[in-house]
């Protein structure tokens, strides 16, 4: 029953956690874990692991696959359990892959010249991170959802005298309450009921000597909020049942899409937390106040697709980023590069992008928008039949010139294909 609480806690924990018997063989592997290796519940005696540590990373095998994890190994000293160790993975990835990373990329990083922007409040935050990087002081990187905050600190991190060391991301909204401050700052054994006899270890202790992404943190709990204020005036902490301080050398880089400051006057964040937060801020625009971007996204977009599908090269008419120029993108770059994903999937074999794939959400924007009617009807008085036919022409306008593009137009317009031939 114990080993079941234990194992259900682990499930719900982000890292990767698996659990070796006295012989080394695995007989537990959480969700995170089963997900990276795509392996089934009944396959988990399959996965090998070499617990002689390779340039700082575990060797799994599974299924003929090697792969790297990155993280540590907790011997435990007990009889209680049938456990001798776990491991705690940070990132798991195909070996293959992360040999053809750089050799500083373990952790994730983003250069900064391929972060795509050439409007003037881009290059403002690329010259921004230039200048902050060197810096111990806290970053709070705001901006709407999509907007790229973690690529934002990732590109601090890679560019920064920490490159070569850790580079640890929570997301403080995405874990229960309860499990977050033992996420975050780890726990002894015996912390309390049902916790591993070797204890925990937490992102900051991960983290030390680098750099811990704190996304999200406007849904950091208030209790929360107070202990992380002190571990950040203090630079050392304590594990949830222990009194043997940590010491920190560690960097701070926090985001979030909420107004913090409305959030402190509605009592539901800490001002004083804030105020160390907050030291460097970076706002991302949202997409809309940048479109001059909007260009290379698309094509930068494109050209991922392309690589992934093993797809000749694909282009894009030029009225087809104009929509997408002046589409609003609520979503912002995250919906751009769905929509992409959406348009790439659907390129008939001439390899183009038309406005008759533009997702339909985007085409009834423009539809629900636009009020032709005034351009059709200007001057005098015309006929119905010249004014269908204009009307029509103005779909096709809309919707595109081939097969799909009329298809679509005679469904908007309720008329037969046929009809539509023979009308325009």
């Amino acid at each position: 029953m114990e080993e079941r609480f234990i194992e259900n806690i682990a499930n719900k924990i982000s890292d990767g956690i698996i659990i070796l018997n006295s012989n080394n063989e695995v007989i537990y592997a959480n969700n995170y874990v089963r997900k990276a290796l795509n392996v089934g519940n009944k396959d988990i005696n399959k996965i090998n692991v070499d617990l002689e540590k390779e340039e700082n990373k575990i060797i799994i095998r599974y299924n003929e696959i090697e792969f790297d994890g990155i993280g540590e190994i907790l011997n435990i000293n007990s009889s209680s359990y049938n456990y001798k160790s776990v491991i705690v993975l940070n990132k798991i990835c195909n070996k293959d892959k992360c040999n053809n990373e750089t050799q500083n990329n373990v952790w994730g990083e983003v250069a900064l010249d391929s972060i795509i922007g050439e409007s003037e409040a881009m290059k403002n935050i690329k010259d921004k991170i230039l200048k902050i990087a060197n810096s111990t002081s806290s970053v709070l990187i705001t901006g709407e959802s999509g907007t790229g905050k973690e690529v934002i600190a990732r590109a601090i991190h890679s560019q920064s005298n920490r490159k070569n060391r850790p580079f640890i991301a929570i997301n403080c909204a995405a874990i229960p309450e309860p499990l977050l401050e033992s996420e975050l700052f780890g726990y002894s054994k015996g912390a309390f009921s049902g916790a591993s006899n070797s204890g925990r270890v937490g992102k900051f202790e991960l983290a030390n000597g680098g750099i811990i992404f704190l996304d999200e943190i406007g849904d950091m709990p208030l209790a929360l909020q107070v202990k992380l204020l002190r571990v950040l005036q203090e630079r050392k902490f304590s594990k949830i049942g222990s009194n043997k301080m940590i010491n920190l050398d560690i960097r701070v880089i926090s985001a979030t899409n909420k107004n913090i400051r409305e959030m402190i006057k509605e009592k539901n964040f800490r001002e004083d937390l804030f105020y160390r937060i907050n030291v460097i801020p970076i706002e991302i625009p949202n997409l809309s106040q940048r479109k001059e971007d909007i260009k290379p996204l698309v094509l930068n977009f494109i050209d991922k697709y392309c690589t992934i599908n093993n797809l000749p090269k694909i282009d894009i008419e030029d009225n087809v980023i104009e929509k997408l120029k002046y589409y609003p993108w609520k979503g912002n770059i995250r919906e751009l590069q769905n929509s992409v994903e959406f348009m790439i999937n659907l390129v008939d074999e001439d390899n183009l992008i038309t406005t008759s794939i533009l997702p339909e959400y985007i085409t009834e924007f423009y539809y629900s928008k636009e009020e032709p009617l005034d351009d059709i009807l200007e001057g005098d008085l015309i006929t119905l039949e010249e004014l269908e036919k204009k009307y029509i022409n103005y779909a096709l306008e809309k919707y595109g010139h081939d097969t799909k593009g009329k298809s679509k137009a005679a469904k908007k317009l309720g008329i037969g294909l046929a009809t539509l031939y023979r009308k325009s």
